[in-house]
């Protein structure tokens, strides 16, 4: 500090030629000390402290050019000093996209130990079943057809597909695909859990039974207003209504029909993921007379007309089921069905078992145009929006004893027709074409190289579903909108026609006005009338008085 004071003197007194010393040199000397702790305009420091801090950062560090650093040192100095005024926007760095987009994806780095020590005493030799597949291995023989997703983001998929994996207790996993989205997009894993371990099937069976036992909440509205009514004025006769809402379809059991999987999505690779709801017929019925372009959010209402009976995640699992139905196939003869003469009694098989002496078709057999070697093994979807017909019309025994009495009165309705889809493994060629198009498109991909090309079958009736197959391999991906191919503009459905408030007819309608014309021959016939009348009394007098 002395140092620092004296250089500051003999700064200041250079143009000085004559002094006393002693009392005049301290008195300068304070002098000179005081305007240096002079504080600055903002008020944060002073000289004094700026030079001494600076000249012992020289003193510490000896430079061998000091004089060429001293300005840079003093700049860093200041800078380090520097604090800006409090603002609560200045305070808060918000994070770029590419900086939150990096975390998301460091998740997927993070080795779990309890499942780093578990495949740390695996042999890498030995082959063991997993349910995560080799999804770079897929990604590959997808790449040959310039479908899919990049390398990098299949990687990230992979990693994501391993913590689903690893999390919970999966028999069998896939990647669905892909649902783009206006402001994000899904990634869809199909899975399968092992027999008992899903943790929602039992509450989602006890939730079905209740909706099938309860009825639905506007009947039960009706039937308590129409008690009140007839309570309140049981000596008045009022009006009933004879409208009865059409029969809710249930929902069909897990691992049965359009809900025989299970499905999760995320919105990003990294990003927790979320398991979707079973799908209802009321879901899919709607889901095909709307059509909509996802938002990327689960939690979002769907606005359209008919109203959809769900959020977009109730949405996007109709449309997985829809897609699926329709698009997911196989190479003839990879399954067959089991051997159970239950089955072939009744006519209906749902399931089957790989074939294990499937040896595989060649590509040549596979592009064959007649598409006879593809087969669907997902099912179909009937019309009501389940895969098994559910009869509309069956009753409880307690409601037939209830109203035994009131149905004998009325007429029985006819009985609805069983609606009746293809079967399992039905072949391609089947399919009905769209509109003198073709269904399916098969190539060989690629072109050029035959002696290592594969089987490519694109979907154009929901385009974005791809399958290719080579040998004993194949796999189904879907990266698309979600939107299927219609020839035609989409037109909201019309409103049903307004229910009438009375029978119309003679004794009801009016009738219109008659005219000038229609009045004046009117009144010409009744005064004709009338005076044949007349006649006809004076006439009959006459006879009177003759007898």
């Amino acid at each position: 500090m002395y140092i620092c004071l004296k250089a500051c003197k003999i700064a200041s007194l250079q143009n000085i030629e004559v002094m006393e010393v002693g009392s005049n040199l301290e008195h300068e000397i304070r002098n000179s000390k005081a305007y240096l702790l002079k504080e600055s305009s903002n008020g944060d420091s002073n000289l004094y402290e700026h030079l001494a801090s600076l000249l012992s950062q020289m003193l510490e560090k000896r430079p061998n050019d000091a004089l060429k650093i001293l300005e840079s040192t003093s700049r860093e100095e200041k800078r380090a000093k520097f604090k800006p005024s409090p603002d609560s926007i200045q305070d808060h760095e918000d994070e770029t996209s590419e900086v939150t987009l990096a975390k998301t994806h460091s998740r997927l780095f993070v080795q779990n130990p309890a499942n780093f020590l578990q495949e740390a005493e695996v042999d890498p030799d030995e082959e063991f079943e997993t349910p995560l597949p080799d999804i770079m291995e897929l990604a590959h023989y997808f790449s040959l057809g310039g479908i899919g997703i990049s390398k990098e983001e299949t990687f990230r998929v992979f990693l994501a597909l391993k913590k689903l994996v690893d999390s919970n207790p999966i028999l069998t996993c896939r990647f669905w695909g892909k649902m783009f989205g206006l402001k994000n997009n899904y990634y869809i894993a199909e899975v399968e859990f092992r027999e008992g371990e899903d943790p929602l099937e039992h509450l989602s069976k006890e939730i079905e039974d209740d909706n099938i036992d309860e009825e639905p909440e506007h009947v039960l509205l009706q039937k308590s207003q129409e008690d009140g009514l007839n309570a309140a004025d049981e000596d008045d006769e009022i009006p009933k209504s004879d409208y009865k809402p059409p029969p809710e379809i249930p929902i069909e059991y897990s691992r049965t029909g359009c809900n025989k999987k299970v499905y999760f999505c995320c919105t990003e690779p990294g990003n927790p993921w979320m398991r979707l709801p079973p799908v209802s017929p009321a879901q899919i019925v709607t889901s095909r007379r709307i059509k909509k372009f996802l938002i990327g959010n689960p939690e979002a209402p769907i606005v359209s007309y008919p109203p959809f009976p769900g959020n977009e995640a109730n949405y996007l699992r109709a449309l997985i089921a829809r897609i699926s139905a329709s698009t997911i196939v196989s190479p003839q003869g990879y399954y067959m069905f089991e051997e159970d003469e239950d089955e072939e009694d009744e006519g209906v098989r749902d399931t089957f078992v790989v074939n294990p002496e499937f040896e595989g078709l060649s590509v040549g057999e596979l592009i064959d145009p007649s598409l006879t070697n593809w087969v669907h093994h997902i099912q179909y979807i009937l019309p009501q929006g389940r895969c098994t017909w559910f009869n509309p019309n069956q009753k409880k025994d307690e409601e037939e004893e209830e109203d035994e009495e009131e149905d004998e009165e009325r007429e029985e309705p006819d009985e609805p027709e069983p609606e009746v889809g293809p079967p399992l493994l039905t072949p391609l060629s089947e399919d009905t074409d769209i509109d003198g198009f073709p269904a399916w498109t098969v190539i060989r991909a690629p072109s050029l190289v035959p002696q290592h090309s594969v089987a490519m079958l694109h979907s154009n009736l929901w385009p974005g579903s791809h399958c290719f197959a080579v040998e004993r391999k194949f796999e189904n991906v879907y990266v698309g909108w979600g939107q299927k191919y219609s020839s035609e503009n989409y037109s909201p459905p019309a409103p049903p026609a307004p229910q009438e408030e009375y029978p119309s007819g003679p004794e009801i309608t009016e009738a219109d006005d008659p005219t000038v014309e229609e009045e004046n021959a009117l009144r010409a016939a009744q005064q004709e009338a009338f005076e044949g009348a007349e006649d006809e009394g004076d006439d009959d007098e006459f006879d009177d008085d003759d007898d």
